[in-house]
């Protein structure tokens, strides 16, 4: 009851108008976990729509009319090199596109790491990830949405957030509630940090997440490629192969890790495109793929 309360009361105006844009809500009714008693320097770019130094996650909620709804709910992980939040190709025109396929969409303003604001920087984004799924299976009847469909996607850091998210559901990093699961159904994954390691990894995004000397077992945890078991669920991985940026054997090895593990997942390369390609483009030039996907794997 006090959860719905908190729905009603804290709706928002949301900075991109559209006809799907419901409400934003925040992520936590009460506490947020792991936060310090610190001073928000939180600041938003409106004119770019990007957010930086994020101290109060939200979810903005893009639900589709009711007759249209198909049961799918997608959480979107705008991407920024966990510096910073690209809230509109990478968010609300994502989340957009879907309410019009009938899927829910929830767009993640998750805490971006930071020393003064968190106990644990590393587990601050990943548990506005856990939240999010939370909240979302908790308030699925009045969202249409059914529990076994919930997703998470991610652009490039966006995108090791949510293959966190499905590699680290056995370890939760929030307060657990009964009979919710955090793991999320399915991923999609877009131009992904995927590694923590030398070889590999994005060493913005590490040093933004684990600090400029991480130990060799933290960035083991958090190289996604390496944790992948039977249980991880299956994947929807789409990549550029010139990008200068995020290398794509991030992609490469994370879909060989879940075919390793036989996870039903799917991987487009483009071979040209580079960082951020969806910046750059019509959603619906790439989304439509990605919808197949769901569709054929029983998503949608």
């Amino acid at each position: 009851m006090r959860l719905q309360l908190s729905l009603c009361v804290f709706i928002l105006t949301v900075g991109l108008q559209t006809s799907f844009a419901q409400q934003t809500i925040p992520l936590y009714e009460e506490n947020i976990p792991g936060a310090l008693n610190a001073p928000s320097e939180e600041r938003y770019d409106s004119a770019n729509a990007v957010a930086f130094k994020v101290f109060t996650p939200t979810l903005t909620v893009y639900l589709p009319p009711k007759e249209k709804a198909n049961g799918a709910a997608v959480i979107v992980c705008p991407g920024g090199g966990y510096g910073a939040l690209v809230m509109n190709k990478e968010g609300f025109a994502i989340a957009e596109y879907f309410a019009k396929q009938g899927v829910a969409a929830f767009v993640l303003k998750y805490r971006l790491p930071d020393d003064k604001i968190m106990k644990d920087k590393s587990a601050g984004p990943l548990q506005d990830a856990q939240q999010a799924i939370t909240l979302i299976r908790q308030n699925a009847r009045q969202w249409n949405v059914d529990t076994t469909k919930v997703g998470i996607m991610g652009f490039s850091a966006g995108g090791h957030l949510a293959s966190t998210a499905g590699t680290h559901f056995n370890h939760p990093v929030i307060a657990v509630k009964p009979r919710v699961s955090v793991r999320p159904d399915f991923m999609i994954l877009v131009y992904p940090v995927i590694s923590m390691t030398d070889s590999l990894g994005h060493r913005g995004s590490r040093d933004n997440l684990l600090g400029k000397n991480p130990s060799s077992e933290k960035i083991q945890l958090f190289s996604n490629e390496l944790q992948v078991t039977a249980q991880t669920p299956p994947a929807f991985l789409i990549h550029a192969g010139d990008d200068k940026v995020v290398d794509v054997d991030n992609s490469i090895s994370f879909y060989e890790a879940l075919r390793h593990k036989k996870i039903p997942s799917e991987m487009h390369i483009y071979p040209k495109g580079d960082h951020g390609f969806v910046l750059k483009m019509p959603v619906e030039e790439w989304m439509n793929v990605c919808t197949k996907w769901m569709k054929h794997s029983g998503f949608l």
